[in-house]
């Protein structure tokens, strides 16, 4: 089954007209208030802000990515290697499971939302005040656009590399000559050198990287509305772990 990440979901809501770097705000708060409070009552809040959120972006159900069979195998066993533990292992197994997919969905949530095109300036715009010691931000926030502009293409062509490797025969593919993990190797370093070549390319005929990181947008009320938002409910999450102890 195919699975496509990283593409936004092409709808017109309150959340995709967002600023980019609040989403990435939000999820920074969203991941540091996991790691800080891993409670079910804390995964119970992300989780139900997740939803709404969703509903409001009018985020199908198809867009969810549905895992191989073997992820829910490797899941189950390690559910099952923590049952001779006792019932609070297999609990704490089954949280750092959610605890993974909420992560996982809160960053996708940014995927479905926002244009790939838009987290460069974004994040050379959260990072302005670090050029101020002479860090070097919007050659960072390049490099960040490209790897998740590389991301889908690198996917799609190892899909095409394995489709083309079950095609040849099996007599060759279990030989003692078969040197398919070379070849994918080299296919892959080949791969690579041409998209990056193509890459450089396009981004020196279109004005150079200083284009990925040019600051098109900037936060406006409701970007203000969305953090306090966020704030309350990771100050709620706070609050409900603390009167949980």
């Amino acid at each position: 089954m195919t699975t496509v990440v990283l593409r936004q979901v092409p709808r017109s809501s309150p959340v995709h007209r967002l600023w980019a770097g609040t989403k990435l705000i939000a999820v920074a708060m969203l991941s540091i208030l996991l790691v800080v409070a891993p409670t079910w009552s804390t995964i119970g809040i992300i989780s139900g802000l997740l939803v709404v959120t969703a509903i409001i972006a009018h985020v199908p159900p198809t867009a969810i990515p549905r895992p191989p069979v073997w992820i829910w195998i490797l899941f189950l066993i390690g559910g099952l290697i923590n049952v001779p533990l006792g019932f609070d292992a297999v609990l704490l197994f089954l949280r750092a499971a959610v605890f993974a997919f909420v992560l996982l969905g809160a960053s996708m949530m940014i995927g479905w939302t926002t244009s790939m095109s838009d987290i460069a300036p974004a994040a050379a715009v959260l990072g302005y005040p670090l050029k101020k010691i002479g860090l070097p931000v919007d050659e960072w926030a390049a490099t960040i656009a490209l790897c998740l502009r590389s991301l889908p293409l690198l996917i799609e062509e190892m899909r095409v590399m394995i489709a083309a490797r079950r095609l040849r025969p099996k007599s060759v593919l279990n030989s003692a000559a078969d040197n398919s993990i070379v070849d994918l190797i080299t296919a892959t370093m080949s791969i690579a050198i041409r998209r990056a070549s193509e890459m450089g390319e396009a981004i020196t005929a279109r004005g150079g990287t200083g284009q990925i990181t040019a600051y098109p947008s900037r936060p406006r009320l409701p970007d203000a509305i969305a953090i306090a938002v966020v704030v309350l409910c990771c100050a709620a999450g706070i609050a409900a772990t603390v009167a949980l102890g």
